[in-house]
């Protein structure tokens, strides 16, 4: 039994010392291929691990963002807010090029975006002042209506060249006690003859009045016809004066200042001028705003 064994281990030792060498070789290889496979794959998880790290340093496994990356976010959703918004024209603007591209831009002239808000601009004094002339025509026509409409004929108005803002205003009758009244009967003066002219703005600034016929002393008639009256002046007048109720209060000032028709040889033939007249009355208007608007005393009538 003994001798058995012996020769069972010779004969094991003798089939491992002639095997092929090529298979321990291969053995080995193959070892040491897959010990190099997997040093391969270690590696390569191992980069992808440290990308992964580096794109999020808050962890691998954890979806939160770290400090510095929450950081950066919150920068960034702050950052659009900080900043006023820029036009679009202006942005572009900004960035088409160097100076000598924002020199030939200047050069062109301004935008079509610029160019249509000065369109705008330039209509709205147009349609005020279309407002304006719808506002005085209808405040004018109401007015020649009222006045046709007088039972005591005090006043009558034609048109002057069919234009509805200058009126030829006649003056039928003033105080019949008055010595005006009397130079009015004994000349056989049927009326006392004015020009009333309507500004743009009115009935929110006065008309310029003047008299053409006859030549008038005193009574606050003054050179070229102008009237010294405070209602006809900007400080004086009021939106709510019709052209009636300033006729009348011319009548009342001509008695009061003692008005009377010229009579003097040469001075009564020469006409009132409108260019003297509007002379006369800026420097009335200047001198009363300066000193003031006194009412005369009583021994002045």
């Amino acid at each position: 039994m003994a001798t058995l064994l012996r020769k069972i281990g010779l004969i094991r030792l003798h089939n491992r010392d002639t095997e092929d060498p090529k298979h321990h070789h291969n053995h080995r290889g193959g070892g040491q291929q897959s010990a190099s496979l997997r040093g391969k794959g270690g590696a390569k998880s191992g980069g992808h691990k440290q990308q992964q790290q580096q794109q999020h340093p808050g962890g691998a496994g954890d979806s939160s963002p770290g400090p510095g990356k929450g950081k950066g976010k919150r920068a960034a959703e702050l950052a659009p807010r900080d900043k006023p918004p820029q036009p679009a024209g202006a942005a572009g603007a900004a960035g088409a090029g160097g100076p000598r591209e924002r020199a030939a831009g200047a050069r062109a002239g301004p935008g079509p975006a610029v160019a249509a808000a000065a369109a705008a601009g330039s209509l709205v004094p147009a349609a005020r002042q279309q407002h304006c002339t719808q506002v005085r025509s209808r405040r004018l026509m109401k007015e020649l209506q009222d006045i046709a409409r007088l039972s005591d004929r005090f006043i009558s108005v034609e048109l002057v060249d069919e234009s509805l803002f200058d009126w030829n205003v006649k003056l039928h009758q003033v105080d019949k006690d008055s010595v005006l009244w009397q130079d009015m009967k004994e000349t056989n003066t049927e009326f006392i003859l004015l020009n009333l002219t309507f500004p743009d703005n009115f009935p929110f600034s006065p008309p310029f009045m003047r008299v053409l016929s006859p030549r008038l002393e005193n009574g606050y008639v003054l050179d070229g016809g102008a009237i010294c009256m405070e209602l006809l002046t900007p400080r004086g007048w009021s939106s709510a004066y019709t052209v009636e109720a300033v006729m009348r209060q011319f009548a009342a000032s001509l008695v009061k200042g003692q008005g009377r028709i010229c009579r003097k040889a040469g001075k009564s033939k020469k006409s009132f001028s409108r260019k003297e007249a509007e002379a006369t009355f800026k420097s009335l208007v200047k001198t009363h705003e300066k000193y003031g608007w006194v009412t005369p005393p009583v021994s002045d009538g």
